[in-house]
């Protein structure tokens, strides 16, 4: 089934801006009285049928409503570097969207070599990530900050950082996050953290881990973690 992202959504019925209208009128041909579903980004699911197929203002009739629709026991809050690569960047965007992230910050570290982002790209990236994966809530993708802003900012219960300086401490991820607790995770730049950088953080309150033996790249290190607290929450 269809779905739609429906942010202003209030009442009975709700009218698609004319880029979704003509999609879903001209593209995909969808007569009146097609079932979809509609996400406000707030947690709620909406079903509804084709009410008026108009090509510039495509009218949906509300037919049920699944308030906190899948709601989570936890929320994830991922802390990455951007990337040089901004396709690897987005990569990781789109695929910890639709594993459950609620958060999103980008942080800029020693080692960081692309200290922007593209702002209105991700968050298209974002909104169509949540509607292939059927993710009613919209996570919250902040403003770059520098690495000493983020970890003295943080306040989740479990606060951890990936690295992989295997001459410091490092516990495995299953050991530090128990399920059902919000967690914030840090994942570093294709250069790392620094061992300072490393050191600030855990004086900080955050747990030192690593993810496997493997060596990963940013992009499937941040991946691993957002899946790795996801299981533990199944």
């Amino acid at each position: 089934m269809q779905v739609f992202y429906a942010p202003d959504i209030k009442g009975d019925t709700y009218i698609l801006d004319e880029k979704e209208s003509r999609h879903i009128v001209r593209v995909m041909r969808m007569p009146k009285g097609a079932p979809v579903m509609l996400i406000d980004g707030l947690g709620n699911l909406y079903e509804g049928v084709i009410s008026d197929p108009d090509q510039k203002r495509c009218t949906i009739s509300v037919t049920a409503v699944t308030e906190k629709f899948e709601e989570k026991s936890y929320r994830l809050h991922l802390a990455v570097s951007p990337l040089k690569n901004a396709d690897r960047f987005e990569w990781l965007i789109e695929k910890s969207v639709e594993i459950g992230i609620d958060e999103i910050t980008p942080v800029i570290s020693q080692h960081t070599e692309k200290k922007g982002i593209r702002e209105e790209r991700l968050n298209n990236i974002i909104v169509s990530a949540m509607k292939q994966s059927l993710k009613t809530r919209r996570p919250v993708l902040n403003q770059p900050v520098s690495f000493g802003e983020f970890i003295a900012s943080v306040n989740s219960p479990v606060k951890i950082i990936a690295h992989c300086n295997v001459s410091m401490s490092r516990k495995k991820i299953t050991e530090v996050c128990p399920p059902g607790t919000d967690t914030a995770i840090m994942i570093g730049p294709e250069g790392d953290f620094s061992e300072r950088e490393i050191d600030d953080a855990v004086r900080s309150g955050f747990v030192s881990i690593h993810l496997g033996k493997s060596r990963l790249r940013s992009e499937t290190a941040g991946l691993a973690a957002c899946f790795s607290i996801y299981l533990i929450n199944q």
